[in-house]
């Protein structure tokens, strides 16, 4: 008769994974006072992470600001934008560190207090301010965060090109470093919107192109008063106010390539001074345009296919699949980190596959009936239809394939990336944003191929692709972090940057007691920012658009 194809009954995560309802979006803006001070000669490089807990499980990493250089009343320009449920309790954790080196581990750094509370808390005071506590539950110092939430409803964007000329000269030695802040009117007074990159030593800066929320600097009002300051950077966070302009977004909006729009920057204590004061320097906004920003929902429901490939790591560094030792080894509930992650995951993901077929591979193994290693082969061993139905299905291939194959090496990356990428680039031909594929990488973390690795990646970049790795058993990850450039650094070996960070790299170990939607939620963070960052960077709109306006 046929096998029974369904996987043992154990394998099964026991709670369900629940699917809420998001009810809506929403971004906190975080700013402090009073830092505790940990640098010796100069003073504390503040950074806030954000993590997340709901019910008892543990907590997670959802982001983290950008790190503010010597100062001990940072304003923090990055926003954490989080789908509000309204019926789970979804705790939050402010941590505010002092980053002292380029590593993106938190536990090396100094700790400068935290905050917990809940989501609830935050929508419900609209702006929530509290001391900071160290570990121990004692003052951090006289520090104290603050926190403003605002509901999200707004889904336009306004995508700005911004020029400056004849800057005043702030510094003494060579020219200004300018940079802009961008302020929004509220009624406790003006809110930073956004702060551009700094331009270093140039009276007639050209910043990168830039976008900023039409709610987060207006609020959705084209009249109300948007304050805009050009300062001169400092590294020891003495910045020099160069000057400071008052404008609307009706009047920005008539920016266009052709005709900027230009604004005189005036600094106020100057003016005082000098009789025959003009201005500081003039910006020029050669382009103001509002878009609609679709979000990820918007493109799921507009009928975007989301393709999931899983590949799996059998390479020696895991251990005799024999021996108990091994991250292969398939315990007697039937069980292995390897399969947890599948499970965890796959859930997860396949909500978002609408033919919930998975194309499945090893990699690392030598294989029958030649016994040649290969770096990218179907676990169902069947080249021509590697597909397996839903994630039992995966899990059983991964079950009658791991007895068949030889643990061997080395660990390389890049032919199972690049066949991934391969479907990737046929797909760009699309006119609409119909289909992005997800690699699920499952690996011990040693790896081979580093540089062809970083390669793929940055080629990637480029397509419509992400790739989530999922780092098991207790290897040193460092080279993983290093692949999850959050902080844009990664370049392949030629010196080229990767277009948009895609890799999420999470370790296992972290989440191994905690319910199986605190792993999916934590891997799963950031790609709903890549899938709508892609397409809306290659101006791709929804299949058929979802809610019609």
């Amino acid at each position: 008769g046929p096998q029974n194809t369904t996987p043992d009954p154990v394998v099964v995560p026991t709670e369900p994974v629940e699917s809420f309802i998001c009810v809506t979006k929403v971004e906190l803006t975080v700013s402090c006072e009073n830092l505790l001070d940990k640098d010796i000669g100069s003073k504390s490089d503040p950074l806030c992470v954000l993590l997340m807990s709901s019910s008892n499980s543990q907590w997670y990493e959802v982001d983290r600001t950008e790190k503010v250089q010597n100062c001990l009343k940072p304003k923090f320009a990055k926003r954490f934008v989080i789908d509000y449920y309204f019926e789970i309790v979804q705790k939050l954790k402010f941590g505010i560190y002092d980053i002292d080196n380029k590593t993106i581990d938190l536990s090396d750094d100094d700790f400068l207090g935290e905050l917990e509370c809940t989501l609830g808390q935050v929508v419900s005071s609209k702006k929530l301010t509290r001391p900071l506590v160290l570990k121990n539950k004692t003052p951090a110092g006289k520090g104290t965060i603050t926190v403003s939430a605002e509901e999200i409803k707004d889904n336009r964007v306004v995508n700005f090109e911004v020029e400056a000329r004849k800057l005043d000269n702030k510094d003494f030695f060579g020219k200004s470093d300018p940079y802009l802040e961008f302020y929004k009117q509220t009624e406790t007074g003006w809110q930073l919107a956004h702060r551009t990159e700094v331009v270093k030593n140039n009276l007639n800066p050209t910043w990168k192109p830039f976008k900023i929320p039409l709610q987060s600097l207006c609020g959705g009002d084209m009249e109300k008063p948007v304050k805009v300051e050009c300062y001169d950077y400092d590294d020891d966070g003495s910045h020099d106010l160069i000057g400071t302009f008052e404008t609307t977004m009706k009047r920005l909006q008539e920016a266009s390539r052709h005709s900027p729009a230009e604004f005189e920057c005036i600094n106020s204590k100057k003016k005082q001074k000098k009789k025959g004061y003009k201005n500081s320097g003039v910006v020029s906004v050669k382009l103001c345009q509002v878009v609609k920003e679709y979000t990820f929902l918007d493109y799921i429901m507009g009928g975007s296919q989301i393709n999931f490939t899983v590949a799996i790591d059998f390479t020696g560094s895991n251990g005799d699949p024999k021996s108990p030792q091994s991250l292969h080894y398939i315990s007697p509930q039937g069980v292995n980190e390897y399969l947890t992650a599948i499970w965890s995951v796959g859930t997860v993901i396949q909500d978002y596959d609408s033919d919930k077929l998975f194309p499945a591979f090893g990699f690392g193994a030598q294989i029958p009936p030649t016994w040649q290693v290969s770096h990218e082969f179907p676990l169902n061993f069947n080249p021509s239809s590697p597909f397996c139905t839903g994630i039992e299905g995966v899990v059983e291939a991964y079950r009658i394939c791991l007895p068949q194959v030889k643990l061997y090496g080395p660990t390389n990356f890049s032919p199972i990336i690049n066949h991934v990428a391969c479907f990737a680039s046929q797909a760009l031909q699309q006119t609409t944003a119909s289909q992005y594929f997800v690699l699920l990488i499952i690996t011990d973390g040693v790896i081979t191929d580093m540089d062809q690795t970083r390669n793929a990646i940055v080629n990637a970049s480029r397509l419509p692709m992400s790739i989530i790795i999922v780092g098991v058993g207790g290897a040193d990850f460092s080279a993983m972090e290093f692949l999850d450039g959050d902080n844009g650094c990664l370049r392949s070996q030629t010196g080229e940057a990767a277009l948009r960070d895609i890799v999420q790299f999470v370790p296992f170990r972290q989440f191994q007691n905690a319910p199986s939607q605190a792993l999916a939620q934590s891997v799963l963070a950031e790609l709903p920012q890549q899938v709508a960052s892609f397409f809306s960077l290659f101006k791709l709109k929804p299949p058929h658009d979802p809610k019609p306006s």
